[in-house]
């Protein structure tokens, strides 16, 4: 299996970037990631003011991915997430939604094991995830640090082990990079961290010709969601369910309307984070409600 460590990693995502590592499709990859401080925090006395802004969400690659080209889709399992046994969350004046309730910054580090994160006198279920993965925009290159159509900081807990991220390939070999592990992270993302971590994914990588299928999107083996991020929350709401409503019609034959009341029965709208400059929402439903092979 090839890696690729952490010091191969980039803060943007642009099709001027230069592979680390060419893959065939089907290929497994370990990235080795940093934290989205770049490791820069090592003690609870750390400042903000002390931090390197210009070294927030690193992105281990990019890989290129022979035989993606322009219009094809890579398939993404994510198949082991391996994190340190500490992470950091923090939050403080002006970051997140309570950002102007505090005249200071707060860094908390907790205690990693198997089962639980223990954050101060809590315990809290472990849930291993991929902050940031996306691949290169055709356009401008596009900060690590947001999210938009070609994946990115979609900070969306679902992305953990055993599931499929569906992502666009707009360059030739797609470009793909990630990093932003968390131990743990609401939906929202509220106080603009989660626990963050550095550690190791071990992903599959594979090119899809003619796929249909929605980008961003992520399936696991109970749900299929769709993922839209934009500076205006509602828009993204509209785009990521006008995606699933597109997808339904497609793969069912229902009508658009048919699609929209069934989402109102059965589909659920999720806020992945809303601290990032594009906010991402997802649409989730019952993959049993969906006429598609899915995962294998």
């Amino acid at each position: 299996m090839k890696r690729v460590e952490k010091q191969n990693h980039i803060y943007a995502m642009s099709a001027k970037n230069e592979a680390v590592l060419r893959v065939e499709s089907g290929e497994r990859v370990l990235f080795e990631t940093c934290d989205c401080f770049t490791d820069q925090i090592k003690l609870a006395t750390d400042t903000f003011e002390s931090l390197d802004w210009d070294r927030i969400n690193p992105a281990t690659g990019p890989i290129y991915i022979v035989g993606a080209e322009v219009g094809d889709i890579l398939a993404i399992d994510i198949e082991k997430i391996t994190i340190a046994a500490r992470g950091v969350v923090a939050t403080g004046d002006g970051l997140g939604v309570l950002g102007e309730f505090f005249p200071e910054n707060h860094i908390t580090f907790a205690e990693i094991d198997e089962e639980f994160v223990y954050f101060e006198d809590l315990k809290i279920p472990l849930n291993k995830m991929v902050g940031v993965i996306g691949t290169a925009p055709a356009g401008a290159e596009i900060s690590c640090g947001t999210p938009a159509d070609h994946g990115g900081n979609m900070d969306t807990k679902i992305i953990t082990e055993g599931t499929r991220l569906y992502l666009p390939v707009h360059i030739a070999g797609g470009l793909l990079a990630m990093g932003d592990l968390h131990a743990c992270m609401g939906d929202g993302e509220v106080g603009v961290s989660g626990l963050e971590v550095s550690g190791e994914v071990i992903v599959r990588v594979e090119v899809l010709k003619g796929s249909t299928i929605p980008t961003p999107a992520v399936e696991n083996l109970e749900i299929f969601s769709t993922i839209a991020s934009h500076a205006d929350i509602n828009i993204a709401i509209t785009m990521a369910t006008k995606a699933m409503a597109d997808y339904i019609v497609a793969q069912t034959g229902r009508s658009l309307a048919s699609a929209t009341q069934l989402l109102s029965l059965a589909g659920n709208l999720r806020i992945g984070q809303v601290v990032d400059p594009n906010k991402t929402v997802r649409m989730e439903i019952a993959r049993e409600f969906l006429a598609t092979k899915g995962m294998r």
